[in-house]
C-alpha cells in the first residue's frame, strides 16, 4: 500500500469509529433517559441495564454506517483540501479513481462488514434487547417477576416440516389463539393445513377448539383431498409449550438464510401478500450493506470537485453531497414501499434505488473527472 493510501485511510478510519461512537453515545443517552423512569421504580440492576445497552450495539453500527462513512470520507478529502494536498496529488498525475480508491476500498470493506453483522449478530442481539424490554423495563411493576408478558406473531419451525404461526401465546398459562399449521412433504409440496380458534396444553398434549384439518394430495397441492372439522380434538403435535418458547423467531430478527427457508416452506401456505412482502424484505438484505458504497461514490465526486475553491463553496460541495445520501435513503423507502404495494416486484423495489444512485454516481464522475 502507498505511504498517500496509508495516509487517507487511516484519517478515514479514525473519523468513522468517531462518528459511530459518537451515535451510539447519543443513542443510549437518549434512550437512557426516557427509560430512566422505568430503571427506578423497577429497580433494574446495572448488570441488566448494561446487558440491554451493549444488545443495542450491532443495530447502531448497521444503522449508523453509512452516514458515518460518508462523513468520514468528505472530512478526510475537505481537509486534504483546505492544505492544497489534493492539488499538489493532482499536479503528480494521479487520477480520480487512485485518489479516491482508499475511500471506495474502506467503503466496500464497511458495506461487508455490516452484511456480517446483520447477518450474525444482529438477529440474536436483536431478540436479546426485545426480550430484556418485555420481561424487564415494559412489564408493570405489579406483574414483574409474576406473570409474562404475551406473545404475539409467533413463529418457528416444528418437527414433521412444520411451520407454525400463532397470533398470541400466554406463557403463563400455555394458552394460544389464531393458530395456523402448514405441514410440508420433504420436497416442500402442501400436504395439511390446520387452522384452530384456541388451543390449551392439557400438560400432555395440545388440545384445539374450533379445529378445521385439510390433507393436500402432494400432486395436487391446491386441491384438498379432505376436509375434517371438529369442535375440540387432542393434536398429534409433539411440541410442548417450552418448544414454542424456544423456537419462537421474529420474521426481522432472521438472517439471511434463515428468510429464504422461511419463504420457502411458507410458499405453500396462499399469503401472497405476506410472501411478497418476505421477498421484498430478503432482497433488502442483500441491498443494504451496499449503500455505503454507493453513497460514498456519489459523495467523493463533490468532494473533490471544491478543490482551489473557497472554502463556503467547498462547505456547500459537502451539504449537496449529505442531501444526496438523505435522498438516497428517501428514495430507497419509496422504492421498497412500492414493491410491497405490488406496484413493483420485489427485486426491482429494493434494486431500483442502487442501481439509479450507482448510475448518478458514474455519472457525476465522467462527466467531471
Amino acid at each position: 500500500m502507498r505511504i498517500l493510501d496509508r495516509y487517507i485511510l487511516k484519517s478515514i478510519i479514525v473519523i468513522f469509529i468517531g462518528t459511530v461512537a459518537t451515535f451510539a453515545f447519543l443513542f443510549i443517552l437518549i434512550d437512557m433517559f426516557s427509560n430512566l423512569q422505568d430503571f427506578i421504580e423497577k429497580h433494574i440492576g446495572l448488570d441488566v441495564i448494561a446487558q440491554y445497552y451493549v444488545s443495542f450495539l450491532p443495530s447502531i453500527i448497521v444503522q449508523t454506517s453509512t452516514m458515518a462513512c460518508l462523513i468520514a470520507v468528505l472530512f478526510t478529502y475537505s481537509s486534504l483540501n483546505a492544505h492544497n494536498e489534493i492539488i499538489a496529488i493532482r499536479a503528480s498525475g494521479m487520477n480520480f479513481w487512485q485518489i479516491t480508491r482508499p475511500a471506495l476500498v474502506f467503503a466496500l470493506f464497511v458495506s461487508a462488514l455490516v452484511f456480517l453483522v446483520n447477518e450474525k449478530y444482529v438477529p440474536q442481539s436483536s431478540m436479546v434487547n426485545q426480550e430484556i424490554r418485555d420481561t424487564e423495563i415494559k412489564v408493570p411493576s405489579s406483574e414483574k417477576g409474576r406473570l409474562k408478558p404475551l406473545i404475539h406473531n409467533l413463529t418457528f419451525y416444528g418437527m414433521k416440516n412444520r411451520l407454525f404461526f400463532v397470533d398470541t401465546f400466554d406463557p403463563n398459562n400455555y394458552d394460544l389463539t389464531g393458530i395456523t399449521i402448514i405441514g410440508h412433504d420433504h420436497n416442500q409440496n402442501l400436504i395439511e393445513k390446520i387452522v384452530g380458534l384456541k388451543g390449551v396444553w392439557t400438560g400432555i398434549a395440545w388440545k384445539f377448539y374450533n379445529v378445521q384439518i385439510t390433507d393436500y394430495n402432494p400432486s395436487a397441492p391446491n386441491a384438498p383431498s379432505s376436509v375434517r372439522i371438529a369442535p375440540e380434538k387432542l393434536m398429534d403435535i409433539k411440541e410442548t409449550p417450552k418448544d414454542f418458547l424456544r423456537q419462537r423467531m421474529d420474521v426481522n430478527s432472521m438472517n439471511l438464510r434463515q428468510l429464504h427457508s422461511y419463504i420457502k416452506r411458507f410458499s405453500g401456505s396462499g399469503a401472497l401478500k405476506t410472501l411478497n412482502n418476505l421477498r421484498v424484505d430478503m432482497h433488502q438484505k442483500i441491498t443494504f450493506p451496499l449503500r455505503n458504497f454507493i453513497i460514498v461514490l456519489i459523495g467523493l465526486p463533490f468532494a473533490l470537485m471544491s478543490v482551489g475553491k473557497r472554502k463556503g463553496q467547498t462547505f456547500t460541495s459537502i451539504a449537496v453531497a449529505l442531501v444526496i445520501g438523505f435522498l438516497y435513503y428517501v428514495a430507497d423507502a419509496v422504492g421498497l414501499a412500492l414493491a410491497k404495494g405490488e406496484a413493483l416486484l420485489p427485486w426491482e423495489g429494493a434494486w431500483l434505488t442502487p442501481i439509479i444512485f450507482t448510475l448518478m454516481g458514474l455519472f457525476i464522475i465522467l462527466r467531471n473527472f
